[in-house]
């Protein structure tokens, strides 16, 4: 039976080689690191190094990227790549950051929490662009319709199928609750979801958000339901709807 082959990490930058194996141990993933004349043992499946040293390693795939946990994802993905999954599942748990998890014939290939709603389409298909698949499913946490729906959008077009899951119960207090969340959700059975549906915030979603608004400036002011709707919709961040309210209470007249 042929050995599992594990992550080299090639890099003379301290930081990154620092980030990069620190999450590579709470992880668990198996890794060596590779020596500066940048030679690869056999027991290496693929490479992580940074963006500025890709030209410097001289091996088929290599994970390359200035965020180590993107790098650590493509490197998980290439590591799978030899496989072809007859289908592939990505859970998706929305909420202020985004867990997503993605299983091949229910073994995990790849986790990562995105910050920012409008770039879990392109988190979503830089990892499926790593894996030879048949068939790919989407299962989306319903706990937040706003954002979920968002989500749906954006990676409509990217999978065969896409189910919206009751993620009663995926929350959990642990070190990585987001991805966490997204592993349950993924493994979990959901509604197909028969069209692209519209982004509506609910009265309850614009109330919650201007509560928000409050906490982030600190009580100084609550954002108007107008402005509140367009931080739902993606439109304006927080930040700028504040700005834009700001602006308009401090306006003469």
């Amino acid at each position: 039976m042929a050995r599992m082959k594990v992550i080299g990490v090639f890099t003379e930058d301290f930081k990154f080689f620092y980030e990069v194996v620190k999450r590579l141990k709470l992880r668990g993933e198996p890794f060596i690191s590779l020596g500066k004349d940048g030679s690869v043992p056999a027991s290496v499946g693929v490479v992580i190094t940074s963006e500025e040293e890709r030209s410097k390693v001289k091996f088929g795939k290599v994970a390359a990227s200035a965020d180590p946990d993107e790098a650590i994802n493509i490197a998980k993905c290439l590591l799978a790549g030899g496989v072809a999954y007859r289908t592939i599942v990505v859970g998706i748990d929305p909420g202020k950051s985004t867990g997503i998890a993605i299983f091949g014939e229910g073994k995990l290939l790849a986790t990562e929490t995105v910050i920012a709603l409008e770039l879990v389409p392109d988190a979503v298909s830089r990892l499926l662009r790593c894996l030879d698949f048949h068939r790919s499913i989407a299962r989306v946490g319903h706990g937040d319709p706003t954002r979920g729906r968002r989500i749906i959008r954006g990676i409509w077009a990217m999978v065969d199928e896409i189910e919206l899951v009751d993620e009663t119960g995926t929350t959990m207090r642990t070190v990585h609750p987001d991805v966490d969340a997204a592993k349950r959700i993924a493994m979990t059975k959901g509604v197909r979801v028969g069209a692209a549906p519209a982004v509506e915030p609910t009265p309850g979603e614009i109330k919650d958000i201007q509560r928000l608004s409050r906490i982030e400036s600190k009580g100084s002011l609550t954002i108007n339901s107008e402005l509140a709707e367009s931080v739902a919709l993606g439109k304006l961040t927080m930040a700028e709807a504040i700005a834009a309210q700001r602006k308009i209470r401090d306006e003469p007249g």
